[in-house]
């Protein structure tokens, strides 16, 4: 059975209960997955997982400079690698997302394969078309 861990940082829960519903449908499509906030991390989460869904809120001016918070920035300093993993990137937001995914992409650099999902929420809502783009995901990276 494939594994997905489903990481986040979250301020007011937004991000997390997207998170958690990340994790819910991944589940549903018969891929364990293990949801754990950025605070409850613990290394030895990655050992064996196929597939790395990271997440945090936006932060940033309304339309301009939009960044992971600084408390995410400092998590994946520390997290190790998995080059094996398949990565997705997801955050939450108010008005635009703009360059969150490159300013996130670029503090896991070399820790893992460039990522090749971007989820993105307003809500704490799993839209029909974030479900779409994690089933092209999971085919595009399924184990031959």
């Amino acid at each position: 059975m494939a594994r997905a861990l489903v990481i986040y940082h979250s301020k007011t829960g937004t991000t997390m209960k997207y998170a958690q519903q990340i994790g819910e449908y991944l589940n549903g499509k018969g891929i364990e997955a293990e949801v754990a906030s950025t605070v409850m991390y613990r290394p030895e989460m990655l050992a064996g997982v196929d597939y790395i869904f990271l997440g945090c809120w936006t932060s940033g001016l309304f339309f301009v400079l939009q960044k992971p918070e600084q408390a995410w920035v400092k998590f994946a300093a520390r997290l190790e690698g998995n080059p094996q993993a398949k990565l997705a990137l997801f955050t939450t937001y108010k008005i635009l997302t703009g360059s969150m995914f490159s300013n996130m992409a670029k503090h896991l650099t070399g820790k893992f394969a460039p990522h090749s999902l971007e989820l993105k929420s307003r809500s704490s809502e799993l839209t029909a078309q974030n479900m779409l783009s994690i089933d092209a995901f999971i085919a595009e990276n399924a184990a031959p």
